[in-house]
């Protein structure tokens, strides 16, 4: 009996540790099952805080050329989107008309000036006959009048010449700035009247630097003055400016000019800023993202936008805890930094483990391998 005691014993001791064997494997496998995921902590850093504002960009100088004479456009000196220097022959627009006018401008001023020479020596040999008793006095002030109307008559006839001058002036259409053209409006060949309306022939842009134009809040306007003392503040010297597609340069803007007043019907307040415009790729009329900063966040909490979901509650993202298991965590998100971080307001603390990628893979409350990534 002793003896069949002892085996049963030490069967059960065997079958005991078999079972403690067992339970110790089937914990091990699922950890071993467990797929590898990888995990970061938030960036902590100090950050200026944005903005952003839609605006619309503007030639620093542009010019619209305009035909200020009546005649057929008889040549055009540029090709259409071109650089164009100031002073530059645009157009030469026929011209006979004027010529003529200023011939006969010249002839008016001569008989004129004949006129005036006359009447001033006969007023002169008036006077001194009038010493003698010569001639009557009425005689000397008729001759005075006479030269006077003569003296009027030469200003007229100037001012007749310098106006025929400048109408032939106004047949060579020059640039008045420097800049690139547009394309022309009237073609070569075609008659314009210009003289009634001056016709516009074709527009210039100085695009060497650009105008930012945008509005932003009466309240906004009021914290940039309040914290940051204005303008003239360094934040505003490089304002980042952004577009609907990216371009090969990054521009940025220095704020240059500040409405004087509140519009009151929007309640907003205009701001232009100057961009230098690098290798001529901004034209005037494009659209823009201004993204006006308007304050420092020193312990700015950062995760990688791309590992932030989005369902019908908001924002999300997955962390694993200690535990190893996976946590749906919902967030409340700020601005995009360095174009690939995003920052967090609430929801994540810096030393949480946030998922980096294959959020489809995982869900709440799964078992994983994290992997720590930089």
């Amino acid at each position: 009996m002793k003896s069949i005691s002892f085996y049963l014993i030490l069967s059960a001791g065997c079958l005991l540790l078999s079972t403690v064997s067992c339970r110790k494997s089937d914990k091990e496998a699922t950890r071993e099952d467990a797929p590898t995921i990888y995990v970061a902590n938030p960036v902590v850093d100090s950050i200026v805080l944005h903005k952003t504002y839609p605006g619309l960009l503007g030639a620093s100088d542009n010019a619209t050329v305009v035909g200020r004479v009546n005649g057929t456009i008889l040549s055009k000196n540029y090709e259409s989107g071109g650089y164009v220097d100031k002073g530059q022959v645009l157009f030469t627009i026929e011209s006979t008309k004027y010529r003529d006018a200023v011939q006969q401008a010249q002839a008016a001023l001569s008989t004129a000036k004949s006129q005036y020479d006359y009447a001033s020596r006969n007023y002169q040999a008036l006077s001194e006959a009038l010493k003698s008793d010569a001639v009557s006095q009425i005689e000397v002030i008729q001759a005075k009048a006479t030269m006077e109307q003569a003296e009027a008559s030469v200003k007229n006839a100037e001012a007749a010449l310098s106006q025929a001058n400048l109408n032939l002036s106004h047949c060579t259409v020059r640039a008045p700035i420097a800049g690139y053209v547009s394309s022309n409006v009237p073609n070569v060949g075609e008659y314009i009247s210009g003289e009634g309306s001056p016709v516009t022939l074709c527009k210039i842009y100085d695009n060497t630097r650009m105008t930012a134009t945008f509005n932003i809040e009466d309240a906004q306007y009021e914290q940039m003055i309040g914290q940051n003392g204005g303008m003239g503040h360094d934040l505003y010297r490089n304002v980042p400016i952004k577009f609907n597609q990216p371009l090969p340069h990054s521009y940025t803007a220095d704020l240059t000019y500040q409405s004087p007043s509140i519009n009151s019907s929007t309640g907003t307040l205009q701001l232009k800023g100057s961009i230098k415009n690098i290798d001529n790729e901004l034209k005037d009329g494009m659209y823009i993202t201004v993204e006006l900063p308007y304050g420092v966040n020193p312990k700015a909490i950062l995760v990688r936008d791309a590992s932030i979901g989005t369902d019908q509650l908001g924002k999300y993202v997955y962390v694993v805890n200690d535990s190893n298991k996976v946590v749906y965590t919902p967030i409340k998100t700020g601005e995009l930094y360095q174009d690939t971080l995003r920052v967090v307001n609430e929801g994540l603390k810096p030393g949480d483990r946030y998922v980096t990628e294959a959020l489809l893979t995982v869900r709440n409350g799964m078992t994983v391998n994290p992997q720590l990534t930089k």
